[in-house]
């Protein structure tokens, strides 16, 4: 068979950009998607990657993705990472329209890129004997904490499509797979959270010993998709040894209890 191709989305920046670089040097062909084509540029020169730029918010963008992806080779495999946060407030004090944009990039998008992607990944399978959907998550998915209620919300929805579409999909030879990170330090993930203020981003990891960064989940992400056919890795939870839940964060040296 040719070689394998995995289109990777929100891959612009932070694990997004990080996965696409280890799948490349894993020898993978690898199609970016973002909605900013001069960061994609940038990783289509460094890389050799394909790239495709598409707000998967906008149907339209998803089925020109779609179409693009149809001429241009088979589909092996899909990463569904973009997403993100917005606004770190209350239930009560939050703004509506933040919980708007979070569910629309953290499960409609995900939904939209599924469904019109579904139809490639089966023909892939064909060939690879596989295919793989692999959806970037949160712990915030899976353990509520204060203030993050409309995340939670949309990260939560997002591990519920994943688990359906796993029993929906019994039966063919296609691993539906999550993995869902703790704190993971990137350049723009709490940037964006806190409006453009750097101060405050900054303080989610400050003394914080060895927080996630964008490479680990990347590698976590191809060593699953690397596995044997046979292997379905549900879900893979992954935080630094100094997090043992949203809400608890070491902000000291770690030492043994001697």
């Amino acid at each position: 068979m040719a070689n394998k191709r995995v289109v990777v989305t929100g891959a612009s920046s932070g694990i997004g950009a990080a996965t696409v670089r280890l799948f490349r040097k894993h020898g993978w062909d690898v199609v970016g998607v973002a909605r900013r084509k001069d960061r994609l540029d940038a990783l289509a020169a460094e890389t050799g990657a394909a790239v495709f730029v598409a707000d998967l918010t906008k149907q339209d963008d998803v089925d020109a993705l779609r179409d693009w992806l149809a001429t241009t080779g088979e589909v092996h495999a899909l990463v569904n990472n973009a997403g993100g946060a917005f606004g770190l407030d209350s239930v009560e004090s939050s703004d509506a329209d933040d919980w708007i944009r979070m569910y629309d990039i953290n499960v409609i998008a995900v939904k939209r890129v599924v469904s019109a992607l579904l139809p490639l990944l089966r023909k892939g399978a064909v060939d690879r004997g596989v295919a793989d959907i692999m959806t970037v998550t949160s712990i915030a998915g899976h353990i509520a904490y204060e203030g993050g209620g409309g995340y939670n919300a949309a990260k939560f929805a997002a591990h519920a499509v994943v688990a359906v579409l796993r029993l929906e999909l019994a039966g063919e030879p296609i691993r539906v797979l999550e993995i869902a990170p703790g704190m993971v330090k990137t350049d723009e993930f709490s940037l964006v959270r806190f409006g453009g203020d750097q101060a405050r981003a900054d303080a989610v990891y400050d003394n914080v010993p060895d927080p996630l960064v964008a490479e680990d989940i990347a590698e976590t992400i191809v060593l699953t998709m690397e596995l044997p056919n046979h292997v379905n890795l549900d879900l893979v939870t992954i935080k630094p040894v100094a997090q043992a839940a949203p809400h608890k964060v070491i902000r000291a040296e770690l030492k043994p209890k001697l």
